[in-house]
Order: structure tokens, then sequence, then C-alpha cells
């Protein structure tokens, strides 16, 4: 059987746009920032392939309403940011988080570090559940200091959200008066 230079190419081809797809799926999926190590240890995509993928990806959506991110070498599949406020409105409609939830994760967020026992004075014995329920979303880190818990913001809280980790130490840093 004689493989023609054309039919190499229609493979090529075939499995570049398997790979695109994969790619481009684990993006969609994952919900947040991916290191190019992730992506290769997921899709099995070479990285050199990966790099060539993602620019293609980014250039596939800049006109439409997702974009792909990549934020210091990491990447993700979002909102455009023209869209971001609309898409929240759609999502406090059904959100994942009730609002008690949402008020204690912006208590924590606010105050953080914060001893559990001070969240379960403010917001009563339903802050467990919910100190629970962000543990096991890996959206807060909780060590034991003495009788209690301190709670503080995981690395997964400001990729959950699309925050800037560096605004908020600055935000401390100005509040504590160190800048």
């Amino acid at each position: 059987m004689e493989v023609s230079k054309e039919s190499i190419e229609e493979i090529d081809n075939a499995i570049e746009a398997e790979n695109q797809r994969k790619v481009e799926a684990a993006l969609f999926i994952a919900g947040k920032f991916m290191s190019l190590p992730e992506l290769v240890a997921l899709t099995n995509v070479n990285p050199i392939l990966l790099r060539r993928i993602l620019e293609n990806l980014a250039d596939k959506y800049k006109d439409s309403g997702i974009e792909i991110v990549n934020k210091n070498e990491l990447w993700k599949m979002d909102v455009a940011q023209e869209y971001i406020d609309m898409v929240n409105k759609l999502a406090t409609g059904n959100s994942e988080f009730s609002k008690a939830e949402q008020e204690t994760l912006a208590i924590l967020a606010y105050k953080q570090p914060i001893k559990q026992s001070v969240i379960i004075k403010i917001r009563g014995n339903k802050g467990y559940d919910h100190v629970k329920k962000f543990v096991e979303m890996a959206l807060i880190n909780k060590k034991k200091t003495g009788h209690t818990y301190e709670l503080s913001l995981s690395e997964s809280f400001y990729d959950y959200f699309s925050l800037n980790r560096e605004d908020d130490i600055t935000r401390e840093a100005n509040s504590a008066g160190a800048l």
C-alpha cells in the first residue's frame, strides 16, 4: 500500500483538528486557569503544538462572546469582558451559592485570615456548613489553630472568581498603612 503526500497531509490535519478540539474542550470545562503542563497532561498534546493551538483558539474566539485568556502563562476560556456584567446577572438567578453562603464567603474574603469561631459568631451554626462547602470546593484554606481553625482564601478562590490576587495584597497593604 502506497501512502501519498496528500494522504499524509490529511492525516496530519485530522490529528491537528482533534488536538484543537481536545484543548478547547479542556479549557471549556475547566473554568479555571490552567498551566501548559496541566494542559499537556490532560490532553496529551505536544507542548510546542499546544502553544500554537492556544494561539489559534485565541484568534478563533477573538471577535466572539468568549475569549481565551493568557495570564502569566496560565490559560483559561472565559466570557469576553464586555459581556461579564450580563453573564453575572444571569448567574445570580440560579447561583451556585445561596445568599447566606455568599454572605459568609464575603465576610471571609474581607476579613481573612479569620478564625472559624468568629465566622460562627457572625453567621450562626449554618456557618459550619458553609465553611465545609468552601473547603470541599477548595475555595478556602482551613488550618487548625488552638481550639478553632484559621480560614483564608486559597489560590483557587482567585481563579474561580477571576480575581487578581495582587490587587487584594495591595489593598491589604494599603489598609495596613504599609505602602
